[in-house]
């Protein structure tokens, strides 16, 4: 079908006013937050209804045209761009929030809705929703269920699996099912909610969600402990969680993040550290400062540790936060191109695995900071480069290889929360094996016959 054919029928379906066709529309849905992957699609559609997804969907199954449903494109694992043309269909018209209840703690939304205008709604009625990406002030739900985000809260509250009770989606042949519903038990035949929560737009479209709501925490207290190197970080994380502490936040950044968070936020950091550990946790005042104190005191007392303080006030604390989140932006100050990936490992394997991740940056010739969660294991680095320099490209991916072997040895993951689109996918039979590719593939058959939701990815 020709391009012109292929909007003249988008248009007849759903009206002009949501097909989208010139070049600039086109040229800013060829890639998504992930460096180095673009694809140019051939049309955009963004449907405002269920009904309306139901259409798109069924047309693209009759006529055998990929389709991609599409968020904020803040994914950092290439899960939205259009390699293969054909469709994007934008998720962001359908932003309504639907139903908040606060006895049930649940909120019924549909996938446009970002994760910071949910919470703050929800905020005025005691409550919040829990997930967290660093993406949360872009990232929308439905992208969110569709990678199962993680954030900083994931060792405490876990991540966005966990919070979602039901689903209305539309399958690969415009068929509209409901999956699970409003309980917090309910056992009635498969899990099919939790089997699509993480597909990356492989299986179905998600058109209305209904997520698990937590109280809002009375308050919450922040602390900072540096460490000469990442193994004596390593060890007082170990320390705190086998005191019978859950931190609500446990995160750590490596010498390389210290120095470049410094220079971007001024914040007074210790650029001598070899690595940085930010602990904190929420809840009741009299419960979490006993909780922080002690996890500032267990710090204090590891061997290594150049000192640790505990956040005196909000602003403070805010500060704390701030130098994990800007991590990013200041590494990719930089250089002309940052590659941020994700990686996830038993927390006894933490400290080895980014020494030899700094390693593979030496013998590479190439500056990797990494950063991340240290409660949980799952590492952030980050390739900073010079994306005209084709050397420092080509030694990037031969560096990512390595990287994304690294935790394979371990027992651990190619990602803990990025996904695995189109950046992981040739990583991902070493992690989970043949019979489990196939698996998947079946799978997929079952939900999208055609294969044209998402092809080229996970199941394909």
């Amino acid at each position: 079908m020709s391009v012109s054919d292929l909007v003249a029928k988008l248009t007849a379906l759903v009206g002009s006013d949501v097909v989208r066709s010139d070049a600039v529309s086109l040229q800013a849905y060829s890639r998504d937050a992930t460096p180095m992957f673009d694809g140019l699609p051939e049309v955009i559609v963004a449907p405002r209804n269920t009904a309306e997804v139901a259409k798109i969907v069924k047309f693209a199954h009759d006529t055998k045209t990929p389709i991609i449903a599409r968020g904020a494109g803040s994914n950092l694992c290439a899960a939205t761009v259009p390699l293969n043309g054909g469709i994007v269909m934008s998720m962001t018209n359908m932003n309504q929030i639907l139903e908040v209840s606060k006895s049930e703690m649940i909120a019924v939304v549909q996938p446009g809705v970002t994760n910071l205008v949910l919470d703050q709604l929800v905020e005025k009625e005691g409550l919040r929703f829990v997930p967290d990406p660093g993406s949360r002030n872009v990232s929308t739900i439905g992208g969110n269920v569709a990678t199962s985000a993680g954030g900083l809260r994931g060792l405490k509250y876990g991540t966005t699996r966990n919070y979602i009770l039901g689903l209305e989606a539309v399958l690969g042949t415009g068929e509209v099912v409901r999956t699970g519903g409003r309980l917090v038990k309910d056992v009635a035949g498969y899990d099919v909610t939790r089997l699509l929560v993480g597909s990356e737009g492989t299986l179905a479209v998600f058109t209305e969600i209904i997520v698990a709501l937590a109280p809002r925490p009375e308050a919450s207290k922040y602390g900072v402990a540096y460490f000469e190197d990442l193994a004596a970080a390593a060890a007082a994380v170990e320390k705190i969680i086998t005191s019978g502490i859950l931190p609500a936040t446990l995160e750590f950044l490596d010498n390389t993040c210290v120095v470049a968070v410094e220079d971007f936020a001024h914040l007074g950091l210790d650029t001598k550290a070899g690595a940085l550990l930010l602990f904190g946790d929420d809840g009741d005042a009299i419960s979490i400062e006993q909780s922080v104190s002690k996890m500032a005191e267990i710090a204090k007392s590891s061997t290594g540790c150049r000192g640790a303080t505990l956040a005196a006030d909000v602003a403070a604390a805010d500060a704390l936060l701030y130098a994990r989140r800007c991590s990013l932006p200041a590494l990719a100050r930089l250089s002309s191109l940052s590659i941020l990936e994700d990686i996830a490992v038993p927390r006894n394997a933490m400290a080895e695995v980014v020494n030899r991740i700094e390693g593979i940056g030496k013998k590479h010739g190439l500056r990797i900071g990494t950063f991340g969660h240290a409660g949980d294991g799952n590492l952030h680095p980050t390739i900073v480069l010079d994306k005209d320099n084709p050397k420092e490209v080509a030694a990037a991916e031969l560096a990512l290889a390595e990287i994304f072997a690294l935790p394979l040895e371990f027992g651990g993951s190619i990602t803990g929360e990025h996904g695995v689109g189109s950046a992981k996918l040739p990583y991902l039979e070493a992690k989970i094996g043949t019979a489990n590719m196939q698996l998947q593939r079946n799978i997929k058959k079952v939900f999208d016959p055609a294969g044209i939701l998402n092809p080229g990815r996970i199941g394909s």
